[in-house]
């Protein structure tokens, strides 16, 4: 079965076309190491709960706006190689590749895909 990698997170609405700048050149490594596809969404229709909500969860201002993203790859142990590979490429690290937001309120997570239709 394949694997997901997930994250979600707030990005100042002021840097959509950094923040889309920035998947682009991130999406190019991740596939370069492995990744089948990079899927990047900014928010469109994200409500605030009372509960749980996406913007809860990244602790969002009014200022921002919610991102939602996955990345695909073939398999588990493609990923804990791949991503081995990304974390020290030279092209993402923060002084050539600065995230255009705040990273300690990204939510991520590696998935086991149960059912692809």
């Amino acid at each position: 079965m394949t694997y997901i990698d997930g994250f979600a997170a707030a990005v100042p609405t002021a840097n959509r076309e950094q923040y889309i700048q920035h998947a682009r050149e991130a999406a190019t490594v991740f596939k370069e190491h492995g990744a089948l596809n990079v899927v990047e969404c900014w928010g469109d229709d994200v409500p605030e709960g009372k509960l749980t909500s996406f913007p809860m969860a990244v602790k969002c201002q009014p200022d921002e706006t919610v991102i939602f993203s996955w990345i695909h790859w073939p398999s588990r142990e493609v990923r804990d190689r791949g991503m081995a590979k990304v974390m020290e490429d030279p092209r993402l690290q923060p002084d050539v590749n600065p995230m255009p937001f705040d990273g300690k309120r990204l939510i991520y997570g590696g998935f086991e895909v149960v059912v692809e239709e």
